[in-house]
């Protein structure tokens, strides 16, 4: 990469990160201080400010970058990331979203506490949701160390261990000055930029191909090496029974574990209502399937015109795929190209920049309002829930710094996958158990929660993500006895299954006034906060 890359990469993203330092500096100074300002932004966005917000929580680093280099390299198979992704929107839109709002105040663990008993639920959904929210952080990190080492024309170890260090130094001060506020302007300034980016290489590549997306495609096929194969199912996960299972598997999680994501589900408590709340999903839904779309036909540019030896040298698993088109669309060795690229690489670190600030958010809500609030003695002086969740920030940034470093050569989107699993796995059971089973008690959501949680974090301990292949986290090691890269077609059914078996063998008897408020709650909205 040459020194104007770097340059001009490196001032637009210090540009970024000055505007949204000033707006996170503006509002530390206008907030009162108090837990629903910290967690929910005093819920005053509209459903369009916070559709904005909620696309840019969604569009991460693993849609922009670790997505389009998947459809890059493994073509339709690829895409099923792409569709998964965008057809779980409709699961919260119809099953979470407005009926979240009114039965919560922050967390996850609020909606299922309302008619538990609130200590073992609180423990239960804060780990898992500090869990996930973990998992989903190293992705970014990844994904900015990949970044990093384009940008700087190598793969420095130093040069992406600063990157990581860097970008975790940021989100804490982001989320521990800002809160939500300054967290939900930043997610719209970057959903924008992303927005727009993404059309604008859109048109680059359609004006390539002359409008001709039957070219585009053959073309993509022609360059990948594998020939027609390339736009036909099964050239990563068709192999054989244990890639087809795979498969489904992925699916699975990327359909189901969106209704259980701790930062997508607080951003339902930043509007004033459940209509809000619902019109919020509507918008982000236009916004995200646009995006996916999008995304698609990046992926199959990069493939034709970058091609999958120079993606490949790059970075392994595909990361760079769109920040290597850019560069070829505006001219290879000019400043279009140049200019170009560095507008990419830019976006892309604002989008990690935005989306870690919101993960890190959520889980250090889990840790204050859910763990802390919980497991604090009675005698122990008590210090503000808010004043915890910033030092929970402090510690979630370390450990995701620590994995991110861990999984570098990972592909992002892969990751992700990952962290949908255990979402659906753990979160959602609970959530529609809480919400619509009449009999369900205590004992049967710490169940739900623990018997998706623990298999889902066992099975990729014990699967190939982790040892017994060349890309392992440790090649060198083999204690691999699961062979799916992805839990989900295993834990999800475990959590449901251990939801319902711990409430049949539960002595308690489930509080039927309880839940009658709580389905009055979630339907109409009284009593909501």
């Amino acid at each position: 990469m040459t020194g104007n890359h770097q340059t001009l990469a490196l001032l637009l993203f210090s540009g970024f990160v000055a505007v949204t330092l000033g707006i996170t500096t503006w509002v530390s100074r206008n907030r009162h201080g108090s837990a629903e300002e910290f967690y929910a932004g005093g819920r005053l966005f509209s459903p369009m400010e916070n559709g904005f917000a909620i696309a840019g929580d969604y569009m991460s680093a693993a849609s922009f970058l670790g997505v389009t280099g998947l459809i890059a390299l493994y073509g339709y198979d690829g895409m099923l990331y792409v569709v998964g992704f965008f057809v779980a929107w409709i699961v919260v839109l119809l099953l979470v979203a407005e009926l979240v709002r009114n039965c919560g105040r922050f967390t996850l663990a609020d909606v299922v506490a309302a008619r538990m008993s609130e200590r073992p639920v609180r423990i239960a959904a804060g780990t898992s949701s500090v869990t996930v929210s973990v998992l989903y952080l190293v992705a970014q990190m990844v994904g900015a160390g990949s970044l990093v080492s384009l940008l700087l024309g190598g793969t420095s170890t130093a040069a992406r261990v600063w990157t990581v260090i860097g970008v975790g130094a940021l989100m804490v001060i982001y989320v521990s000055l800002g809160g939500m506020r300054a967290t939900t302007w930043i997610q719209i300034v970057k959903a924008v930029l992303l927005l727009s980016t993404t059309v604008a290489l859109t048109v680059l590549v359609l004006v390539r191909f002359h409008g001709n997306v039957d070219q585009l495609l053959l073309s993509a096929a022609d360059r990948s090496g594998h020939g027609l194969a390339f736009l036909a199912p099964g050239l990563k996960y068709g192999g054989d029974w244990t890639a087809r299972f795979d498969f489904m598997s992925l699916g699975l999680a990327l359909v189901l574990g969106t209704a259980g994501l701790p930062h997508i589900l607080s951003r339902f408590y930043t509007v004033p209502t459940a209509r809000a709340a619902r019109r919020s999903v509507i918008w982000s839904i236009g916004l995200v399937g646009g995006f996916y779309l999008m995304t698609i036909v990046l992926g199959f540019a990069a493939a034709a015109i970058v091609g999958p030896d120079a993606m490949r040298k790059s970075n392994a698993a595909g990361n760079t795929a769109v920040p290597l088109l850019a560069l070829d669309l505006g001219g290879a060795n000019s400043t279009g190209g140049t200019v170009l690229f560095a507008i990419v690489a830019a976006v892309a670190f604002a989008t990690i920049l935005a989306v870690v600030a919101g993960i890190t958010l959520a889980s250090s809500a889990s840790v204050a309002h859910d763990l802390y609030a919980s497991l604090r003695r009675p005698s122990a002086k008590p210090y503000s829930e808010v004043a915890v969740a910033r030092t929970a920030a402090v510690g979630i940034g370390v450990v995701a710094i620590a994995l991110g470093l861990l999984a570098r050569d990972l592909n992002v989107a892969f990751l992700v996958g990952l962290a949908f699993a255990v979402a659906a796995s753990a979160n959602l059971p609970v959530l529609l158990y809480s919400l619509f089973w009449r009999g369900f008690t205590t004992r049967g959501a710490v169940w739900a929660v623990y018997g998706g949680l623990i298999p889902a974090l066992v099975l990729v301990l014990l699967s190939p993500v982790v040892s017994g292949s060349p890309d392992s986290l440790f090649p060198g090691v083999d204690f691999q006895f699961f062979p799916l890269q992805n839990p989900g077609i295993v834990s999800i059914p475990l959590g449901f299954l251990s939801g319902w078996l711990g409430t049949v063998t539960s002595t308690e008897v489930p509080d039927e006034a309880k839940h009658a408020e709580t389905e009055v709650r979630a339907l109409t909205g009284a009593g909501a906060v």
